[in-house]
Protein backbone atom coordinates (compact mmCIF):
# COMPACT_ATOMS: atom_id res chain seq x y z
CA UNK A 1 0.00 0.00 0.00
CA UNK A 2 1.32 3.77 -0.48
CA UNK A 3 2.16 5.76 2.53
CA UNK A 4 0.89 9.40 2.89
CA UNK A 5 4.02 11.21 3.76
CA UNK A 6 3.08 14.67 6.14
CA UNK A 7 5.49 17.00 5.84
CA UNK A 8 8.17 17.14 8.73
CA UNK A 9 7.04 21.03 10.10
CA UNK A 10 3.21 19.29 10.59
CA UNK A 11 3.19 18.68 14.22
CA UNK A 12 -0.07 17.07 15.92
CA UNK A 13 -2.82 19.26 17.23
CA UNK A 14 -6.43 18.91 18.47
CA UNK A 15 -9.13 20.37 16.21
CA UNK A 16 -9.68 23.08 18.89
CA UNK A 17 -6.20 23.70 18.56
CA UNK A 18 -6.24 24.11 14.81
CA UNK A 19 -9.15 26.24 14.76
CA UNK A 20 -7.41 28.85 17.03
CA UNK A 21 -4.41 28.86 14.74
CA UNK A 22 -6.90 29.21 11.96
CA UNK A 23 -8.54 32.56 13.50
CA UNK A 24 -5.31 33.91 13.90
CA UNK A 25 -4.66 33.74 10.49
CA UNK A 26 -7.72 35.07 9.38
CA UNK A 27 -6.81 37.91 11.71
CA UNK A 28 -3.70 38.54 10.35
CA UNK A 29 -5.04 38.57 6.86
CA UNK A 30 -7.22 41.34 8.12
CA UNK A 31 -10.51 39.87 8.13
CA UNK A 32 -13.05 40.38 11.38
CA UNK A 33 -15.63 38.29 12.57
CA UNK A 34 -18.43 39.70 14.34
CA UNK A 35 -19.25 36.00 16.33
CA UNK A 36 -17.90 32.58 16.33
CA UNK A 37 -19.94 29.73 16.51
CA UNK A 38 -19.33 26.16 16.35
CA UNK A 39 -20.49 22.31 17.99
CA UNK A 40 -20.51 20.50 20.76
CA UNK A 41 -16.61 19.12 20.45
CA UNK A 42 -15.46 22.79 20.42
CA UNK A 43 -17.91 23.72 22.74
CA UNK A 44 -17.08 21.36 25.75
CA UNK A 45 -13.05 22.34 24.81
CA UNK A 46 -12.21 24.67 27.80
CA UNK A 47 -8.78 26.13 26.77
CA UNK A 48 -10.55 26.69 23.16
CA UNK A 49 -12.91 29.22 24.85
CA UNK A 50 -10.27 30.52 27.22
CA UNK A 51 -8.59 30.72 23.57
CA UNK A 52 -11.39 33.39 22.21
CA UNK A 53 -11.76 35.12 25.37
CA UNK A 54 -7.72 35.47 25.11
CA UNK A 55 -8.36 37.22 21.75
CA UNK A 56 -11.28 39.41 22.41
CA UNK A 57 -13.37 37.59 20.14
CA UNK A 58 -16.98 37.14 20.73
CA UNK A 59 -18.74 33.52 20.27
CA UNK A 60 -22.11 31.28 20.63
CA UNK A 61 -21.44 28.22 20.86
CA UNK A 62 -23.45 24.77 21.52
CA UNK A 63 -22.66 23.14 24.73
CA UNK A 64 -23.38 19.24 26.18
CA UNK A 65 -25.91 18.58 28.62
CA UNK A 66 -23.20 17.93 30.97
CA UNK A 67 -21.31 20.95 30.85
CA UNK A 68 -20.54 23.14 34.23
CA UNK A 69 -21.28 26.49 35.19
CA UNK A 70 -22.20 28.62 37.87
CA UNK A 71 -25.40 30.90 38.36
CA UNK A 72 -23.69 33.12 40.85
CA UNK A 73 -19.99 34.18 40.37
CA UNK A 74 -17.58 32.60 42.67
CA UNK A 75 -15.34 34.57 44.63
CA UNK A 76 -11.53 33.79 44.07
CA UNK A 77 -8.72 33.81 46.63
CA UNK A 78 -5.17 35.07 46.22
CA UNK A 79 -5.20 36.07 42.27
CA UNK A 80 -1.53 36.22 42.50
CA UNK A 81 0.80 33.61 43.90
CA UNK A 82 2.71 34.25 46.65
CA UNK A 83 5.54 32.31 48.74
CA UNK A 84 4.36 31.73 52.63
CA UNK A 85 6.19 31.48 55.69
CA UNK A 86 7.13 27.72 54.72
CA UNK A 87 8.05 28.53 51.09
CA UNK A 88 5.25 27.06 49.82
CA UNK A 89 3.20 28.76 47.02
CA UNK A 90 0.11 29.26 47.29
CA UNK A 91 -1.95 30.27 44.07
CA UNK A 92 -5.26 31.54 43.19
CA UNK A 93 -8.26 28.95 44.42
CA UNK A 94 -12.17 29.17 44.94
CA UNK A 95 -13.14 30.14 48.12
CA UNK A 96 -13.68 26.71 50.16
CA UNK A 97 -17.53 27.71 51.19
CA UNK A 98 -18.51 27.92 47.14
CA UNK A 99 -21.03 25.89 45.50
CA UNK A 100 -19.59 23.84 43.13
CA UNK A 101 -20.95 24.57 39.45
CA UNK A 102 -23.74 22.56 37.95
CA UNK A 103 -24.61 20.74 35.08
CA UNK A 104 -26.52 22.71 32.66
CA UNK A 105 -29.64 20.56 32.23
CA UNK A 106 -30.13 20.51 35.67
CA UNK A 107 -30.24 24.02 35.71
CA UNK A 108 -32.49 24.16 32.77
CA UNK A 109 -35.15 21.90 34.82
CA UNK A 110 -34.42 23.12 38.30
CA UNK A 111 -33.12 26.62 38.31
CA UNK A 112 -35.84 29.03 39.14
CA UNK A 113 -33.91 31.48 36.79
CA UNK A 114 -35.64 29.44 34.09
CA UNK A 115 -38.57 27.69 35.47
CA UNK A 116 -40.64 31.06 36.36
CA UNK A 117 -39.19 32.10 33.13
CA UNK A 118 -41.75 32.29 30.13
CA UNK A 119 -40.31 31.15 27.16
CA UNK A 120 -39.52 33.34 23.94
CA UNK A 121 -40.21 31.57 20.58
CA UNK A 122 -37.78 31.93 18.24
CA UNK A 123 -37.54 30.82 14.00
CA UNK A 124 -34.93 29.39 12.63
CA UNK A 125 -36.13 28.60 9.12
CA UNK A 126 -39.00 26.88 6.95
CA UNK A 127 -38.92 22.96 6.31
CA UNK A 128 -41.27 20.59 4.10
CA UNK A 129 -42.68 20.39 7.66
CA UNK A 130 -43.58 23.82 9.11
CA UNK A 131 -42.03 26.52 10.47
CA UNK A 132 -38.47 25.22 12.73
CA UNK A 133 -39.65 26.77 16.15
CA UNK A 134 -37.75 27.01 19.18
CA UNK A 135 -39.01 27.91 22.94
CA UNK A 136 -35.92 29.90 24.14
CA UNK A 137 -34.68 30.71 27.67
CA UNK A 138 -31.38 32.17 29.09
CA UNK A 139 -29.69 33.70 32.07
CA UNK A 140 -26.41 34.98 32.43
CA UNK A 141 -23.30 32.61 34.00
CA UNK A 142 -20.25 32.10 34.87
CA UNK A 143 -17.74 28.80 33.48
CA UNK A 144 -14.38 27.77 35.07
CA UNK A 145 -11.60 28.47 33.40
CA UNK A 146 -8.06 27.04 32.83
CA UNK A 147 -6.30 30.39 32.92
CA UNK A 148 -5.35 31.76 36.08
CA UNK A 149 -8.59 33.94 37.04
CA UNK A 150 -10.55 30.55 37.38
CA UNK A 151 -13.59 31.98 36.64
CA UNK A 152 -14.56 33.95 33.38
CA UNK A 153 -16.26 36.94 32.89
CA UNK A 154 -19.87 37.23 32.88
CA UNK A 155 -21.54 34.63 30.07
CA UNK A 156 -25.24 33.89 28.47
CA UNK A 157 -26.53 30.10 28.94
CA UNK A 158 -29.54 29.70 26.29
CA UNK A 159 -32.03 27.01 26.33
CA UNK A 160 -33.88 26.36 23.72
CA UNK A 161 -36.44 23.45 22.87
CA UNK A 162 -37.76 23.00 19.15
CA UNK A 163 -41.23 23.10 19.51
CA UNK A 164 -41.94 20.29 17.47
CA UNK A 165 -39.34 17.78 17.96
CA UNK A 166 -38.80 18.87 21.76
CA UNK A 167 -34.93 18.73 21.20
CA UNK A 168 -33.32 20.36 23.71
CA UNK A 169 -29.93 22.75 22.53
CA UNK A 170 -27.61 24.14 25.09
CA UNK A 171 -25.48 27.27 23.92
CA UNK A 172 -23.07 29.13 25.53
CA UNK A 173 -21.99 32.64 24.79
CA UNK A 174 -19.59 35.33 25.99
CA UNK A 175 -21.92 38.22 25.24
CA UNK A 176 -24.99 39.09 27.13
CA UNK A 177 -27.96 40.63 26.06
CA UNK A 178 -28.37 44.18 26.76
CA UNK A 179 -24.59 45.12 26.87
CA UNK A 180 -22.32 46.03 24.26
CA UNK A 181 -25.09 46.37 21.80
CA UNK A 182 -25.99 42.77 21.63
CA UNK A 183 -29.26 41.68 21.93
CA UNK A 184 -30.96 38.05 22.52
CA UNK A 185 -32.02 37.78 19.02
CA UNK A 186 -28.42 38.59 17.52
CA UNK A 187 -27.10 35.62 20.18
CA UNK A 188 -29.47 33.52 18.73
CA UNK A 189 -28.98 34.32 15.00
CA UNK A 190 -24.99 33.39 15.84
CA UNK A 191 -26.04 30.21 17.88
CA UNK A 192 -28.46 28.56 15.12
CA UNK A 193 -26.35 30.12 12.06
CA UNK A 194 -24.61 26.73 11.56
CA UNK A 195 -27.15 24.98 9.56
CA UNK A 196 -25.99 26.95 6.12
CA UNK A 197 -22.40 25.32 6.83
CA UNK A 198 -23.54 21.77 7.06
CA UNK A 199 -25.34 22.46 4.12
CA UNK A 200 -21.98 23.64 1.95
CA UNK A 201 -20.38 20.74 3.12
CA UNK A 202 -23.33 18.38 2.34
CA UNK A 203 -23.21 19.76 -1.31
CA UNK A 204 -19.65 19.50 -1.87
CA UNK A 205 -19.83 15.59 -1.18
CA UNK A 206 -22.73 14.99 -2.67
CA UNK A 207 -22.66 17.40 -5.84
CA UNK A 208 -19.03 18.15 -6.12
CA UNK A 209 -16.61 14.89 -5.34
CA UNK A 210 -15.29 15.82 -2.17
CA UNK A 211 -15.97 12.53 -0.66
CA UNK A 212 -15.09 11.12 -4.28
CA UNK A 213 -11.41 10.89 -4.52
CA UNK A 214 -8.50 8.55 -4.10
CA UNK A 215 -5.22 10.73 -3.43
CA UNK A 216 -3.05 9.68 -0.45
CA UNK A 217 -0.57 12.49 -0.93
CA UNK A 218 -0.09 15.39 1.52
CA UNK A 219 -0.65 17.83 -1.71
CA UNK A 220 -2.95 15.77 -3.18
CA UNK A 221 -5.63 16.04 -0.64
CA UNK A 222 -4.97 19.91 -0.14
CA UNK A 223 -5.20 20.30 -3.80
CA UNK A 224 -8.81 18.21 -4.02
CA UNK A 225 -9.91 19.72 -1.38
CA UNK A 226 -8.88 23.77 -3.33
CA UNK A 227 -10.60 22.56 -6.43
CA UNK A 228 -13.79 21.22 -5.02
CA UNK A 229 -14.35 24.78 -2.78
CA UNK A 230 -13.60 26.67 -5.98
CA UNK A 231 -15.75 24.73 -7.82
CA UNK A 232 -18.68 25.30 -5.26
CA UNK A 233 -18.09 29.38 -4.98
CA UNK A 234 -18.38 29.43 -8.67
CA UNK A 235 -21.79 27.34 -8.35
CA UNK A 236 -22.67 29.54 -5.87
CA UNK A 237 -21.64 32.64 -7.79
CA UNK A 238 -23.20 31.59 -11.38
CA UNK A 239 -26.69 30.87 -9.23
CA UNK A 240 -27.09 34.50 -7.66
CA UNK A 241 -25.89 35.99 -11.01
CA UNK A 242 -29.01 33.87 -12.50
CA UNK A 243 -31.55 34.53 -9.95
Amino acid sequence: AKKTYVPGDVVFQTKPQIALNLIDRVKANGIRVVAWTADEGYGRDGAFLDGLDQRDEAYVVEIPPNAHVWMVKPKVLKTRPNIEADGRKKYPRLRSRERQPSEVQNLATYSPAYRKQTPQKYRTKETHHGSDVWEVRWAPCWRKTHTKKLVSNQCTLVVARNVLTCEVKYFLSNRVPGRDGWTLRQILRVAFGRWPIEDCFRETKEELGLDHFECRGWRCIHRHLFVTILSQLFCARVRQQLS
